[in-house]
């Protein structure tokens, strides 16, 4: 009787690990992400690299981004070299896929999140070349009034 209740508790053991192992072994569906570029732009590529790299499918647009950057209405001062679109918020520069993630997450009332300029040790500006150097610079969360907040600084 030993045994049979041991083979039934191991039947039901195993039974409910197979059952739990397709959520375990489910992967989230990648998160459509649309980018406009300059087609020569080696960080852009970089950074597409790394939102891939974080759950996002990325469709790439080589045909520059100020025209873009522009309809959207982000302030000239807030642009850096690459403009995306995702869940219908903006992400202009080199913004972390960990703080895209979050965006999608919180949900704000906002245009979106802008990385003005080309900090180096941002994701795309952090290759060996810069030898390890790490600017501090600030994400910024952009009203749709144009305003900001910062919504992670980076040291």
């Amino acid at each position: 009787m030993n045994i049979v209740r041991r083979q039934v508790l191991q039947w039901l053991a195993g039974a409910a690990g197979a059952g739990a192992l397709p959520l375990a072994a489910q992967k989230r569906e990648p998160i459509a992400l649309e980018i406009w570029k300059d087609a020569s732009c080696g960080c852009c590529g970089d950074w597409i690299v790394h939102m891939e790299q974080h759950g996002f499918k990325v469709t790439a647009h080589n045909t520059g981004n100020n025209a873009v950057r522009a309809r959207l209405g982000l302030p000239t001062r807030l642009g850096s070299c690459h403009t995306a679109l995702v869940g219908g918020y903006l992400v202009e520069g080199h913004v972390h896929a960990d703080e895209v993630h979050r965006l999608l997450r919180e949900k704000p009332q906002a245009l979106g999140l802008t990385v003005p300029g080309m900090p180096v040790g941002s994701p795309g500006m952090d290759g060996p070349v810069y030898g390890g150097r790490r600017d501090r610079y600030d994400t910024l969360l952009v009203m749709r009034d144009g305003s900001t907040r910062v919504f992670k600084r980076h040291s």
